[in-house]
């Protein structure tokens, strides 16, 4: 049965699938443009601490005034109306809420709020891919253990990717790469907020600069953010992060097979059954033409000579010796896809991704000289950039991961381009986002550390 249909039986029934949003962000509001008209949906709240803020944007996203007034949560729930409020622990234990999004994009925040919607025996669609990467397969597997659904966010190009890699292989097909493309230049590692201008103007002009967080879309510029997704999918899907991280080589949607294939066959990659992130960008500066920065696809491997055939016969884009076909989607519509991740966790139980392993990290890297006594600002920011890199890496050295890179002090000074340790840095070892993580890092540490430290020390 279609989710579709099945949303529609809740609707005629009177039980519409009951919705939680924390962080009224643009994702947030990309939601509710959607969730307002969506036949069996009900959004009974939104949390965020800005609460004016949340009812601009559910002004913004086409609601009228009297769909958002519900002065208590319990009328909210029971009257169809929509409660705003800054306090976000009433709706992760309000029982009448099925689903909770987490669209906060803060690390610590969502791995608090997803244990807390755990406890409560509610579903977590976690947009909050920040969170996801720091300690996500542990959040995965006390939501198993509640008998509840722990999903990435459809819309996202985490869970569209995880999608890919699931029809290639429901399909039989070996998976070669999967992942997105992106504008990329080796030098954007360095941007910060205050230099984000210099690059978005060359290709976004954004006439009222105060609409965006410069912070937030710098993650996007400097690489962080396809660090974050790209471990999201190898984390969910047993992909695996390539030794070096992303190398973010330059290509256009139809020459994906040729680019995102092993070297050993001509391609760019250091081996099958990894993620990459192409770029818009060559590394002259000069512009991509048909390139894949808004998209997603899958590289597969066609096992006989009958099925290359075919990959010729179907223009499946393959690469110049047809042994590699591509698959890709052009674009993700975020927020307004999400309506698809909640219905499947409450209609079928099921996730639209979901982490299984750890197998990728992503790394704090210093973006310039660092000094002792500096104040890391995590994410987007001044300080430091987020690499990916294999877990079994990460934890052989003792790296410390972008996500708890924000607000903690720097123990001795820094070269750029070198990987922070946790060692490097005055942490508080007591806080839930520190713990939680330590503890996910025993429950799913590499087997091989040995190994993976022998080969960060030739790397």
């Amino acid at each position: 049965m279609t989710l579709f249909t099945k949303l529609r039986e809740r609707e005629a029934a009177g039980r519409p699938v009951t919705v939680g949003l924390i962080g009224a962000g643009k994702f947030g509001a990309m939601f509710l443009a959607q969730a307002r008209l969506t036949a069996g949906l009900h959004v009974v709240a939104v949390a965020d601490l800005d609460v004016g803020r949340a009812k601009s944007q559910l002004k913004a996203a086409g609601w009228p005034a009297e769909a958002y007034a519900a002065p208590l949560l319990a009328d909210a729930a029971k009257r169809g109306g929509t409660h705003i409020t800054a306090d976000a622990e009433t709706l992760l234990t309000f029982p009448g809420i099925e689903v909770i999004v987490e669209a906060t994009g803060v690390p610590d925040a969502g791995i608090r709020h997803a244990l807390r919607a755990i406890e409560n025996g509610k579903h977590i669609v976690m947009v909050n891919v920040e969170a996801d990467v720091v300690a996500g397969p542990l959040l995965a597997k006390h939501a198993r253990a509640a008998g509840v659904v722990y999903s990435l966010a459809w819309g996202d190009q985490p869970a569209l990717i995880c999608e890919h890699v699931d029809w290639a292989r429901a399909a039989g097909f070996k998976v070669t790469c999967a992942g997105k493309g992106t504008r990329y230049h080796p030098s954007y590692h360095q941007s910060t907020p205050d230099t984000l201008w210099d690059i978005l103007d060359q290709y976004l002009k954004i006439e009222d600069r105060n609409s965006i967080n410069p912070k937030m879309f710098n993650s996007f510029i400097d690489g962080s953010k396809s660090a974050i997704e790209m471990s999201a999918v190898c984390n969910a899907t047993g992909l695996v992060p390539q030794t070096s991280g992303l190398g973010f080589p330059p290509a256009t949607r139809f020459e994906l097979a040729d680019v995102c294939k092993p070297r050993a066959d001509g391609g760019m990659l250091e081996k099958t059954g990894v993620t990459e992130v192409t770029s818009s960008v060559y590394r002259d500066g000069s512009d991509v033409l048909h390139h894949l920065a808004l998209g997603t696809y899958v590289v597969f491997e066609g096992d006989t000579e009958y099925a290359r055939r075919c990959f010729k016969e179907y223009a499946m884009l393959p690469d110049k010796s047809g042994k590699y076909a591509a698959l890709y989607r052009p674009i993700h519509m975020i927020g307004l896809e999400l309506g698809i991740s909640v219905a499947s966790a409450a209609l079928r139980h099921e996730p639209t991704g979901v982490p299984t392993g750890f197998r990728s990290d992503v790394v704090a890297t210093a973006k310039r000289d660092l000094q002792a006594g500096e104040m890391l600002d995590g994410e987007g920011g001044f300080c430091v950039w987020g690499k990916q890199t294999p877990a079994s890496i990460s934890l052989a050295r003792g790296l410390l991961p972008l996500g708890l890179a924000h607000n903690v002090r720097l123990k001795r000074s820094i070269q750029a381009g070198a990987a922070l340790q946790w060692s490097d840095v005055a942490y508080d070892p007591n806080t839930l986002a520190v713990k939680v993580r330590r503890e996910m890092e025993a429950t799913f540490a590499p087997r091989d550390l040995q190994g993976a430290a022998d080969l960060a020390a030739q790397s």
